[in-house]
């Protein structure tokens, strides 16, 4: 018997998603789920921080869909070496396999996708005079995100509760990264003496304006819709409808002589089969006149810059009070840290960013800063206020972190798994996600139109994808006017 094939449209040659988009997808029935229950693969990671879990992951196989579930429920999926040591053999191995189309990777539970790092048992090896343990599991961490980051098949992130540190670097360099109504992002690294690591010297500073500055140094949460509109997410899909969209996934049969972008550009118009709109109860919270204070406080070099410059957002006053007394109770070293490599970051590129990222982690093993920050807020209870050492900005000037950014010739770079992996200054698969500033600033440059048609053909171009017209009209009303003609330039602001 003949079996049904869909064919999928291409995309036109002048759009932003200008991508092949042919092949044939198969119909088949409800899936099966196949549980691989046995761990014929070696460790890779062997630390005394943990003690190895048989179910801490999960693998299943649901026709040409590999699922990964973090299985930690009961804390928050936290990321451990156990679960590296699993994660990473498996994913070398569907890299290679013929049979595996597209990997998930999700959390237990209703609560977290992955609520970070378990920093706890790092700070409680450096206490014990053991840092180089810890370095060990960042080694590990690192070498998985860049993995990730480099992935030769297709990689969808379920963003479904909490994602924060350790979580986001196992999703936010994935072209499919789905939040829903339950998402809660955050970089709370300089809380604890740390800095944000898991790449995030190359995601945060190549957000819009100073959104990534203003999330490193802040540690602000994001809830829901409102990473999608930041550019963390690239879909949103209500969580119950996530198994539907795992057995949809399964579906597809790509031919073998599609590209990779052929086969994103195909997930990504199943992902968006499962939109259902966004939530309309209220505005996208880093958008109008604060991200215009965001943008221009954040934009400074120095700690003390943004600082001082923060009183004068008298528009905002309550959230610039806030805002100091947020940096101010931060580790200075962190802060210092955390600003210096976002500013370098932006000309890293995706291997290089781990390779660095890992050199500055295994300074801040040997720095008081993260035993302390971890303890006062993670390990005892009730928690503490952290004792920083420098306490002050004052007491921690800009050269004390010079050695964290200065790697030594004779010191080995971490050695990461793809050597040969394609670098990029820019994420290859950035166009699944909303517009951003630039591409918007960009296309507004090289067209002649007024505001409304230029929303309507960013609607068009992206077939309708949910909040592309939210998120240029709000950069219109910030960014844009209209000249004498009714054009809209790049200056200004214009009344939508």
């Amino acid at each position: 018997m003949s079996r049904p094939f869909f064919c999928c449209a291409r995309g036109s040659a002048s759009s932003p998603l200008a991508l092949l988009r042919t092949t044939t997808r198969l119909r088949l029935p409800m899936p099966l789920r196949a549980k691989v229950t046995n761990p014929a693969f070696s460790r890779p990671y062997s630390s005394e921080m943990d003690t190895p879990a048989a179910d801490d992951v999960l693998f299943n196989s649901i026709y040409g869909v590999r699922t990964i579930e973090l299985n930690r429920a009961a804390k928050l999926n936290a990321l451990n070496g156990s679960m590296i040591s699993k994660i990473r053999p498996r994913l070398q191995e569907w890299e290679k396999s013929q049979l595996a189309n597209i990997i998930i990777i999700k959390g237990a539970g209703e609560k977290s996708f992955c609520a970070g790092g378990d920093v706890a048992t790092l700070a409680l090896l450096n206490k014990a005079g053991k840092p180089e343990k810890s370095v060990e599991f960042f080694k590990w961490e690192y070498q998985l995100d860049h993995l990730i980051a480099t992935y030769s098949k297709p990689y969808v992130a379920f963003m479904d509760g909490i994602t924060m540190g350790g979580g986001v670097g196992l999703s936010v360099h994935a072209p499919f990264r789905v939040a829903t109504e339950r998402t809660m992002f955050a970089m709370p690294e300089t809380t604890i003496g740390f800095f944000p690591d898991v790449g995030g010297s190359f995601f945060l500073p190549r957000l819009d304006g100073e959104i990534g500055t203003y999330l490193a140094l802040t540690s602000e949460r994001l809830v829901g819709a409102d990473t999608l509109y930041a550019g963390i997410a690239t879909h949103y899909i209500h969580s119950s409808s996530l198994p539907d969209v795992e057995s949809r996934l399964a579906e597809l049969v790509f031919e073998d002589t599609l590209s990779l972008p052929e086969r994103w550009s195909i997930i990504n118009d199943t992902l968006e089969e499962f939109s259902t709109g966004l939530p309309s109860t209220a505005p996208a919270v880093l958008t109008g006149s604060l991200r215009e204070c965001i943008d221009r406080c954040f934009a400074h070099d120095t700690i003390e810059e943004i600082i001082s410059s923060l009183p004068s957002e008298t528009q905002h006053q309550e959230w610039a009070t806030k805002t100091i007394a947020t940096l101010q109770s931060r580790s200075p070293t962190s802060l210092r840290v955390a600003l210096k490599q976002l500013r370098l970051g932006r000309d890293w590129t995706i291997g290089e960013t781990f390779q660095r990222e890992h050199y500055i982690a295994t300074k801040f093993m040997s720095h008081p800063d993260f035993i302390s920050g971890v303890s006062s807020r993670l390990i005892e209870r009730p928690p503490t206020t952290p004792t920083w050492n420098p306490p002050t900005l004052e007491e921690c000037p800009e050269s004390s972190t010079d050695d964290f950014f200065t790697i030594p010739e004779a010191s080995q770079r971490l050695n990461l798994l793809k050597p040969g992996a394609p670098e990029y200054s820019t994420y290859p698969h950035e166009v699944f996600g909303l517009p951003s500033e630039a591409q918007i600033k960009d296309v507004i440059k090289r067209a002649r139109m007024p505001a409304k048609e230029l929303v309507e053909w960013y609607v068009r171009e992206y077939k309708g994808k949910e909040g592309v017209r939210e998120k240029v009209r709000e950069v219109l009303v910030r960014k844009a006017e209209s000249d004498e003609m009714g054009f809209v330039v790049w200056k200004g602001i214009l009344g939508l």
